[in-house]
């Protein structure tokens, strides 16, 4: 990591443009009661990684009492130019007011999405300041936070506070393309794509096909626009095939890319519905991934530590990873579109669970059923104030659209385990309104409020279920396994380990998921299972049940046997489905 332009890449890739500067490197810090403004700095901080990582140089947990305040220079030319200066932040966590030269360019609430400010009324040729001020509750407030907690235990991990993802300045011409919405149309042969720009106008679009020749058509921005080209390569796991994408306007070009594919669901051979991809039914076999990484918490210390985790699902004969309650950089997901891997993506949750103990047993081992629209469960979850609702909704909404854009992403899950749940039902209709063209988990684990295009499971110790008869959504087993092996040269500390089933030797551990892939999972393959995700990609601070250590220097499982082992999954799906 070079400390004066770590995560140096371009941070959008489906939107290029060539004409921008990362800010990412040396900042001052200083850390003050909540109420105060720094007198001096405290010192010198990493950008974009969390104060309480190691890789920010700071490594200190941060209060909901305090302030973080940051600041540093940066250098414009030319601003007497027509064009617009963008100030982007890919993820500031949570509550943030932004100053350009000591004026405010903005505030923002929200740790997960990214956001931007027009600060070109700010800035000047040469030299200019800015300044970012953060607060961050974490967990002693109800807003949206994934697993954060300020005393991390069990499966709850150290917080991040503060800038997490990339700061980059961008320059836009004075009539800009702010973005793309690009849809596969549900017959696969035409595809939907929506330019939002400053103003109404043309826009040349140009594809490029896999024979090398470029498919051009002119479109009109701010509409929707359906472009038609026959027998498209279409992107699976096997082929993620990416068309490149031209925009260009009369003052603005951006270069981007696209993939072809579908999901959907129709009823199996067992009576039960089953997954589509393309129209072809399709098993998903997955691990879950938490998103952090022992040196830098939720951001990936380098480029290639994302290529890592996704290439080594890859290799093990994993397609597909659910991201757990977080939203990744940008440069994940077209990783993950670029090596063919599907998403199901989690909403980061907030409130808190609505479950106690016993009843987290029962719905556990019986599918227990818990009402989720009362003042009570609002009150359980964190949930009864109203403004908590509605930004959840606001959050969840924003995920949506920004995430919209990936090929790799089939499923949406708003709910995990009851935390924060609150009008599961409705919430499933808006979001498959907002996005007709992907699945929707609506309540991963429990409590199934008896719609939504799953019955999601998680089941850890117990055998797992036989899909129950009366219903006939599709079968997902959502979160299961969890095996530990505890690497002693490989903790993220020692006096302390959680997990579910302990193996001793790594031989062990195999020997138990090939039994539990050959004896559980498959048997239900022909009774309608659609898909199984394994927890987990990796340990994470004191859970020690990953395929990979912490660290990512041990691979636990045997790389041969686990791939022909997933290789007989596929095998067995497909006789199933002849």
């Amino acid at each position: 990591m070079n400390p004066d332009s770590p995560l140096g890449e371009y941070p959008r890739p489906q939107m290029l443009r060539d004409n921008w500067q990362n800010l990412n490197g040396r900042w001052e810090y200083a850390v003050t009661d909540i109420n105060d403004l720094p007198e001096d700095m405290d010192g010198e901080i990493i950008v974009p990684f969390a104060i309480e990582s190691a890789l920010s140089g700071v490594r200190r947990q941060f209060l909901p009492t305090e302030k973080l305040n940051y600041k540093r220079t940066f250098t414009v030319d030319d601003t007497e130019n027509s064009n617009r200066v963008l100030l982007h932040f890919e993820a500031v966590d949570w509550k943030c007011t932004v100053y350009v030269n000591g004026c405010i360019a903005g505030n923002h609430t929200g740790g997960y999405l990214p956001f931007s400010f027009d600060i070109t009324a700010l800035v000047i040729d040469g030299e200019n300041t800015i300044e970012v001020s953060v607060t961050d509750p974490t967990d002693s407030n109800w807003q949206q936070r994934g697993k954060q907690r300020l005393k991390p235990q069990s499966i709850w991990y150290t917080a991040t506070s503060g800038i997490w993802q990339t700061v980059w300045l961008e320059s836009v011409p004075a009539v800009y393309i702010k973005s793309l919405k690009i849809t596969p149309c549900t017959d696969l042969e035409s595809v939907s794509i929506y330019v939002d720009s400053s103003i109404n106008e043309p826009a040349d679009v140009e594809i490029s096909e896999p024979d090398g020749t470029v498919l051009k058509a002119e479109i009109q921005t701010n509409s929707e626009n359906i472009i038609s080209f026959p027998m498209p390569r279409l992107w699976n796991p096997e082929d993620p095939f990416l068309y490149d994408l031209k925009v260009t306007t009369d003052s603005d070009s951006v270069t981007s890319y696209f993939g072809m594919r579908s999901v959907s669901l129709e009823m199996g051979p067992a009576g039960r519905e089953r997954l589509l991809l393309n129209g072809k039914p399709v098993f998903l076999n997955g691990s879950l991934d938490q998103g952090y990484w022992p040196e830098s918490g939720m951001t990936p210390p380098c480029e290639d530590a994302i290529i890592f985790d996704l290439q080594g699902m890859k290799d093990l004969g994993f397609n597909t990873i659910r991201k757990h309650i977080k939203v990744e950089p940008r440069r994940w997901y077209y990783h993950a579109d670029r090596l063919g891997l599907l998403v199901i993506q989690d909403m980061p949750n907030g409130g808190k669970s609505i479950a106690s103990a016993l009843r987290t047993m029962k719905a556990v081992a019986f599918g227990d059923f818990m009402d989720d629209t009362t003042e009570k469960s609002f009150k359980l979850a964190d949930r009864l104030p109203l403004n908590s609702r509605e930004t959840y909704e606001n959050e969840l909404e924003g995920m949506l659209a920004h995430l919209h854009y990936y090929p790799s992403i089939i499923i949406w899950c708003p709910f995990n385990e009851s935390w924060g749940q609150f009008d599961a039902k409705r919430i499933y209709k808006k979001v498959k309104e907002i996005d007709k063209s992907r699945l929707v988990d609506h309540a991963s684990g429990w409590y199934d409020q008896r719609c939504g295009d799953f019955r999601s499971i998680h089941t850890y110790k117990l055998k797992l279920k036989t899909p129950p008869k009366k219903d006939k959504r599709a079968y997902l087993i959502s979160e299961y396994g969890g095996y530990n092996h505890i690497d002693k040269s490989h903790l993220w500390r020692d006096d302390d380990v959680s997990g579910y089933v302990y193996f001793k030797t790594m031989d062990e551990l195999m020997d138990a998921y090939e039994s539990l892939v050959n004896k559980q999972v498959i048997p239900l393959i022909n009774k309608g299972l659609c898909g199984v995700i394994y927890t987990q990609l990796s340990d994470v601070e004191i859970e020690s049940n990953g395929i990979y250590t912490y660290d990512r220097k041990v691979l636990k499982f045997d790389k041969e046997r686990t791939k022909a082992l997933h290789k007989n999954i596929n095998d067995c799906f497909d006789e199933y489905n002849k």
